[in-house]
């Protein structure tokens, strides 16, 4: 379908100007359909998105309506973008001729902008991408960005901010994968994450354009990382971490950009590779913790999203073992336990953090500490009983108990003298409860799982009879499954309970018995359980860790 980049009759009743508003909908805007000054002073219909011109140019055909349009091709967008070339560099000679007289380079930069506009029509077009930078056209725009003069932000800016949403969107880039591979290089060596965050810290958020500038500046950066993930650890180190941090935590009302920030930097340090190390002095652990940890639940949807950024962005943190040790110092564990004592909607959030902040051998500091600061008074009545009110905070039943028997397992795996016998000592308390808590978990889902393999195992005797081939990659699906039918708690709860098991408290090996007995349960399946678990264990570790591990849990299991 051929593109037609503007309509020369009166009589069209579409304005075929691409639409320049963000990806996604800022709070409360209500559209500029009939009320936007243009940049010539006058009123303008809103614009629509790039991609709708083709199919708006078929509907103004079905209207009986003429259009006399020349259709947008290669050699259209060489023009548009040479013409681009010569506008921008008059208004540059202008600007440096007369600096202190704007009315002498004005009218050039109403052109620049008008010719800006009309480039939004090569987003429809991502195979053509590579004339952007053949033609230094991405060399000019990030020139535009990195402008002196603050009087410039407020409309070439903007314009240049506007275009590199629409041309970065990830559904056009994903149209033409070349095209946008040759784009994002381009952007890249022009260190566009360093510009966009310089230009961010000029713009004046109590500003409605600028706000609306900040919020595309941060679609630009998401499309980016979205299409080319790699690319986050370069946005980190080129000061957008900072920027993040310093707008999340700056005393300002809840808003769209807060709530954008929030979502940035979860991707950001999810993406990662060095898993936010601490940069320019930054403790991004002490700096999370202290904006999720909150008196009052969320007001609203919005909000609540914010907080669960927050905590998978803490939780993106503690991925990386040196952030534990600031994560302990930092007096983020208390704040943790102050959270699931408060009952808020924060707890199931509070209790994953410390799942990622306990776990490995590298937690074990952690571990310690959580002991010291009482909070076995905290974590085992989640462990006694799943609250309630899990639908509110989205999350599921086997969520809540898979991360109580991970911080259990955690600290069984950790902690010595002391602080392991207090451990212990819990699971003996009031009749062996926990015990009893802990083996209904077992049976619930072991249940579960034999289900599932059920499934499975009819699904390959079915495949089989067919003639299908079972590869690897089916395999890796049904333990994927597998996984998600309770699978990783089972064995959770199965460590928890070889390891009470080999405490040396013979009340405990004995409770742990008579009910699988009394239940018709199996040592045997215990055993193949953790067998399989042994096998699958530290994934990421090395191979010296990896043996040690799977050892040590053989000789409880040999044990039990």
């Amino acid at each position: 379908m051929t593109v037609y980049a503007h309509c020369k009759t009166s009589t069209c009743p579409f304005n075929l100007q691409p639409d320049r508003g963000a990806k996604r909908p800022r709070d409360g805007d209500g559209g500029s359909a009939g009320g936007d000054e243009d940049s010539r002073g006058g009123k303008q219909q809103k614009g629509l998105s790039a991609r709708e011109l083709a199919r708006y140019r078929e509907a103004a055909a079905a209207a009986g309506v003429g259009i006399d349009a020349e259709p947008v091709d290669e050699s259209s967008v060489k023009k548009m973008i040479l013409t681009f070339e010569k506008r921008s560099y008059k208004n540059q000679e202008l600007r440096i001729k007369f600096p202190d007289s704007p009315e002498k380079f004005m009218e050039s930069e109403l052109d620049l902008n008008d010719i800006i506009q009309e480039m939004h029509v090569i987003a429809t077009m991502p195979d053509l991408y590579h004339l952007l930078v053949e033609l230094n056209a991405v060399h000019s725009l990030l020139g535009l960005l990195s402008h002196e003069n603050t009087d410039i932000l407020s409309l070439i800016y903007m314009s240049v901010v506007d275009l590199l949403q629409e041309l970065t969107d990830i559904d056009t880039l994903h149209e033409s994968e070349e095209g946008a591979e040759v784009l994002i290089d381009a952007l890249l060596e022009g260190q566009v994450v360093a510009l966009l965050v310089q230009n961010m810290d000029r713009l004046d958020e109590q500003v409605k354009e600028e706000a609306d500038g900040i919020f595309n500046t941060l679609a630009i950066i998401e499309n980016m990382a979205e299409f080319r993930p790699g690319l986050c650890t370069e946005a980190a180190q080129q000061g957008l971490m900072q920027w993040l941090l310093k707008r999340i935590k700056a005393k300002m009302p809840f808003d769209a950009n807060k709530l954008y920030c929030s979502e940035i930097l979860a991707i950001l340090l999810q993406n990662n590779d060095s898993k936010c190390v601490s940069l320019n002095g930054l403790a991004l652990p002490r700096s999370l913790s202290s904006q999720v940890f909150k008196r009052h639940n969320p007001s609203t949807a919005e909000e609540q999203e914010m907080m669960e950024n927050l905590f998978d962005a803490l939780c993106s943190c503690l991925m990386l073992p040196a952030n534990r040790d600031r994560f302990l110092r930092g007096e983020g564990l208390q704040l943790m336990n102050l959270m699931l004592r408060e009952k808020k909607m924060s707890r199931t959030s509070a209790m994953k953090v410390l799942d990622h902040g306990m776990i490995g051998p590298e937690g074990a500091d952690n571990c310690h500490k959580f002991v010291d600061i009482l909070g076995l008074r905290t974590i085992f009545p989640l462990f006694m009983k799943t609250p309630k009110k899990m639908k509110k905070t989205g999350a599921s039943e086997k969520e809540h108990e898979e991360h109580v028997s991970s911080i259990i397992a955690s600290m069984l795996r950790n902690l010595k003298s002391q602080q392991r016998s207090r451990l212990f000592t819990k699971f003996t308390e009031n009749d062996c409860e926990k015990v009893d808590r802990l083996m209904e978990l077992h049976f619930k889902y072991l249940e579960a799982v034999q289900q599932a393999d059920k499934r499975i195992e009819g699904e390959k005797h079915e495949m089989v009879r067919r003639g299908e081939i079972l590869d690897d990659g089916m395999e890796d699906e049904f333990y994927l499954r597998r996984l998600d039918a309770g699978l990783f708690v089972l064995q959770l709860i199965c460590y928890i309970m070889v390891e009470i098991s080999n405490s040396g408290i013979s009340q405990l090996q004995q409770r742990v018995h008579q009910i699988l007995n009394l239940r018709g349960g199996s040592v045997k399946v215990v055993r193949h359980i953790m067998r399989e678990y042994a096998e699958s264990i530290g994934d990421g570790k090395s191979e010296e860790f990896k043996e040690a591990e799977r050892k040590r849990i053989m000789d409880l299991v040999e044990n039990f």
